[in-house]
């Protein structure tokens, strides 16, 4: 039964600005006012606008004007479009993230050597006073305890980088004639600015120093800053290294043992600035930022227009509906709201936070523990990166780094992502069990068919990102392109239409439509051009009747700005704003001196685009930055030749066990993602481990997302756990507990990468029939119609796996809570955990075991593959077993062996 002292105390969840204030603990954002954040609005919004060009027109920025034609502003290449969106990057992690909050262990000895001084000399003496003076200077210039100024410091840092990007845009020919010849070959500083040469001399070894070095330098130094304060001072640390090991690697013997194939060829700095700063291939803008350019942006974009459409609470009023009056109706619906808003966000920390705040307090007062709510959603929401069609940022680096479409990688992450969110659905199903914890009442729920009525509109970005994706086959960035420009199409309409308005705003439409179609009928061209005499000439009616259509998203935005200026107090009956719009709408417009500004409905619809803008930018920050300083490490093993030994001292520590390497790769992932970004972990280990784990045989793409999963699992794995302890504010439990409930929750998603690297069938990978003669990427291919019509292999290689993994969670899900239809005990759960790895990955378990028989001198180790034959066999086992203990377990129950009391009494769970 549910625990009535619960519910009194955890009926109301945390408000908006709680909610905010965990995610500020966690990220140590700053949260600023005035014209800081004018300022901070303003770049935000340049940043959205420059990156939704680039979309929209490519690198080629221009515009078409009536009768004149297409203006061309300026041709920019691959790198100069890449420093631009680093340089906005930097400027806003300036801007947002403080150089020091005082907290720090720098400033606390600053302090304690004040206080030592105070001590031995006296307040008033003035050594006293000129050490308080010092201190004075440091905390006004660098730090910000409030986190809520922008402190000098920052506003020196800023024009540095600015200044970087602007010798990207004015000096491309230098740069590309260094590329040849070497930084030496650039111009000195003061040649650049000449102002400086009279004092030329006073310049001492940077007078012969090219200025594009020193730029270089400045920006890797600045790159590693912005990493220090937006991600972490550990990930700075390590990408320093790499930047010293890349100088100075060449002192390590090569008779070393083990440690002596890391030795490198001798590297200049002014070769090792060059590679990093100067190059697309590798290094600060190489392929980690081209991915954010062309992919990651335009999708972050994407969610924050769907989350300050409403979309979020929509989609979680519709998880509960859909599922809140099930046995333990709280919690499932918390993982279907957080996996469609994760898939959303790419977000482990936000989605939790957000979504948290209203689902964790349901699942509370329901009769779940705090730890154990909080764990589900923190589960849930880091499952968000691995939910495809969006998967986070990682999923479009996998595309770059493999040359696989992402139409293909989506479809290879399905099954095992629909098995993550079904193992916790299930993990929650029998938690509910065993405490008798029941649904929401349908009266507190809104209704299924009025609230999808009521908000269709938003389901259909996303049905038209998976028709542009997967059906039409486009790019990514021009499918992210057209669903944005469908998401302003879609809620400019739904924002004039009232009862009131809706023949005026069809009518409206209908003008539009018809006047697009005879315009492109008569001249070819819209109706703007041909009113003016523009225009190449006619065009039959199938061809301007399909240019309209791709008009439609013009046409609706140009109907519903016009519906609404004729009713601007128009209440759209329809579209409910996020939070978030509506104070920017009141703040911005008492700040204007007039309030009621905040109720016209073309000014909040402004404001909405405005604040979607501003907040894809803020969100995109610490992507950008961590993308940035993570490309730098690749760049290390690139120019440095590192790969191979890398690759071969792998496979020797390895001892040519795939299982240790795979174990390695996921403690190694675990570790260096705790505290980091997914995207983070991701770039670093496919860097050092993908080629090894490749040259074993693994499929490139299954390797990938090997590590992907291992590293979203990093987000709930104590002792850091972010996502579990943003989970734990919002929850008001023990943190550390929390993420103990989160680790247990996903721990099917620790084994199922296991068993779609050892059987690539379950991630739909067929190997070629001539994958000797193929390139690694090549060897393996996504099924296609005729491997569907291939029994012989369908059945024993995909079917039967994915059965087997939907299967062993449910074992799993009985490990981990003890219960099924009654308490399981100890014996019960450990047959239950053998069954479930016999289920999910019997190759793991075979290959494991002679491993450890190799390790004592018996045999050879894991050898080769087990055969198709062994390892349907040995998941017949797995059910086999499965079957009899769920049978006997349900015949406990029917039998009454074990009462309902005695069932809860003893059935107090270990581990979950």
């Amino acid at each position: 039964m549910t625990d009535d002292s619960q519910t009194d105390d955890t009926a109301e969840g945390p408000d908006r600005e709680e909610t905010e204030a965990i995610i500020q603990e966690i990220e140590r954002k700053r949260s600023l006012g005035g014209l800081a954040a004018v300022a901070v609005a303003a770049v935000g919004i340049t940043f959205s606008l420059f990156q939704m060009w680039l979309a929209a027109k490519g690198f080629v920025l221009s515009i078409t004007l009536p009768l004149i034609g297409e203006i061309e502003f300026v041709a920019l290449q691959l790198l100069q479009i890449n420093a631009v969106h680093v340089t906005f990057g930097l400027v806003l992690a300036f801007l947002l993230y403080p150089a020091s909050t005082g907290d720090g262990p720098i400033a606390s000895r600053c302090r304690r050597l004040g206080g030592a001084v105070e001590e031995r000399f006296g307040r008033d003496h003035p050594l006293s006073r000129a050490v308080n003076a010092v201190g004075g200077a440091l905390r006004w210039g660098f730090v910000d305890s409030d986190l809520d100024r922008v402190t000098p410091v920052d506003l020196a840092l800023i024009p540095l980088a600015v200044l970087s990007a602007v010798y990207f845009l004015t000096d491309y020919d230098e740069i590309q004639r260094m590329r040849a010849l070497g930084l030496e070959a650039g111009r000195p500083i003061h040649e650049v600015f000449t102002f400086l040469d009279p004092v030329a001399g006073l310049l001492g070894p940077l007078t012969e120093t090219s200025y594009a070095m020193v730029l270089g330098v400045v920006g890797v130094l600045l790159v590693l800053e912005a990493t220090r304060r937006a991600i972490s001072l550990y990930l700075m640390l390590i990408v320093a290294a790499f930047v010293v090991y890349a100088r100075f690697g060449v002192l390590i013997p090569q008779n070393a043992a083990y440690v002596g194939v890391l030795s490198i060829p001798e590297l200049s700095w002014a070769s090792i600035i060059q590679n990093l700063w100067y190059n697309t291939e590798n290094g600060v803008f190489g392929i980690p930022i081209t991915v954010s350019v062309q992919f990651i942006y335009i999708f972050i974009l994407f969610g924050a227009f769907l989350e300050m459409s409403g979309a979020g609470q929509w989609f979680i009023d519709l998880a509960y509906a859909a599922t809140g009056t099930r046995k333990g109706g709280p919690a499932k619906a918390s993982i279907l709201a957080s996996g469609f808003m994760g898939t959303i966000s790419g977000s482990s920390i936000a989605n939790t936070v957000t979504t948290g705040a209203f689902t964790i307090p349901l699942m509370k007062k329901s009769g779940y523990r705090p730890e154990f709510a909080g764990g589900v959603e923190a589960s849930a929401s880091s499952g968000g990166q691995i939910l495809p069609p969006v998967m986070g940022a990682a999923a479009f680096l996998i595309v770059q780094y493999t040359a696989t479409p992402f139409a293909d990688v989506i479809v290879a992450a399905a099954i095992p992502a629909i098995v993550f969110f079904f193992g916790v659905w299930v993990m929650v199903h029998f938690e509910a069990s065993r405490l008798g914890i029941g649904g929401l009442d349908a009266s507190d729920l809104v209704d299924v068919r009025s609230h999808l009525r009521s908000g269709w509109f938003y389901l259909v970005p996303i049905v038209l990102l998976l028709y542009y994706l997967i059906v039409a086959r486009l790019s990514v960035a021009r499918s992210a392109w057209f669903t944005l420009i469908a998401i302003g199409a879609l809620i400019t309409l739904v924002a004039a239409y009232s009862d009131e308005t809706r023949g005026r705003l069809g009518a409206v439409f209908g003008l539009l439509f018809v006047a697009t179609l005879a315009s492109h009928y008569v001249a070819g061209a819209g109706p703007l051009v041909a009113a003016l005499g523009g225009g190449p000439g006619g065009m039959s009616l199938r061809a301007a009747f399909a240019a309209t259509v791709g008009r439609l998203g013009g046409i609706s935005i140009v109907a519903g700005v016009l519906t609404l200026a004729t009713r601007p107090t128009l209440d759209a009956t329809l579209l409910e704003f996020d939070e978030a719009v509506d104070d920017a709408a009141e703040n911005t417009a008492t700040a204007l001196g007039r309030p009621g500004l905040s109720r016209n409905g073309l000014y909040r619809l402004g404001t909405f685009l405005g604040k979607s803008m501003d907040g894809g930018a803020r969100t995109a920050v610490p992507v950008v930055i961590a993308v940035a300083a993570a490309g730098i490490i690749p760049g290390v093993i690139s120019v440095s030749g590192l790969g191979p030994n890398l690759v071969a001292l792998i496979k020797a520590v390895a001892g040519g066990s795939l299982v240790l390497l795979l174990l390695v790769t996921a403690v190694s992932s675990i570790l260096l993602g705790m505290g980091m970004p997914t995207t983070v972990t991701y770039i670093i280990l496919v860097s050092l481990l993908a080629p090894a784990l490749t040259a074993f045989g693994v499929p490139e793409l299954a390797a990938h997302l090997y590590i992907l999963y291992f590293g979203v699992i990093a987000d709930i794995t104590p002792p850091v756990a972010v996502a579990a302890y943003a989970a734990s504010g919002v929850a008001k439990s023990d943190a550390f507990q929390t993420g103990i409930e989160a680790f247990s929750l996903s721990l099917n998603k620790a084994i199922v990468p296991f068993a779609f690297v050892l059987t690539p069938g379950i991630v739909l990978l067929r190997r070629e029939p001539n994958a000797a003669e193929l390139e690694i990427g090549d060897k393996y291919s996504v099924l296609g119609t005729a491997d569907l019509f291939d029994l012989a292999y369908l059945v024993p290689e995909v079917i039967v796996p994915v059965a087997g993994v939907f299967l062993g969670v449910v074992a799993l899900a009985a490990t981990v809570i003890g219960y099924v239809y009654t308490p399981v005990a100890r014996v019960e759960r450990a047959a239950f955990a053998v069954s479930s790895l016999l289920l999910m990955a019997p190759e793991l378990a075979v290959r494991g075991a002679l491993d450890l028989v190799g390790l004592v001198g018996v045999g050879s180790g894991g050898g080769d593959e087990v055969s198709v034959a062994i390892d349907v066999a040995l998941r017949g086992v797995g059910l086999a077993l499965f079957a009899a203990l769920v049978l006997g377990n349900r015949g406990q129950g029917d039998s009454g062996l074990i009462t309902s009391g005695t069932g809860e009494a003893e059935s107090e769970p270990e581990t979950a």
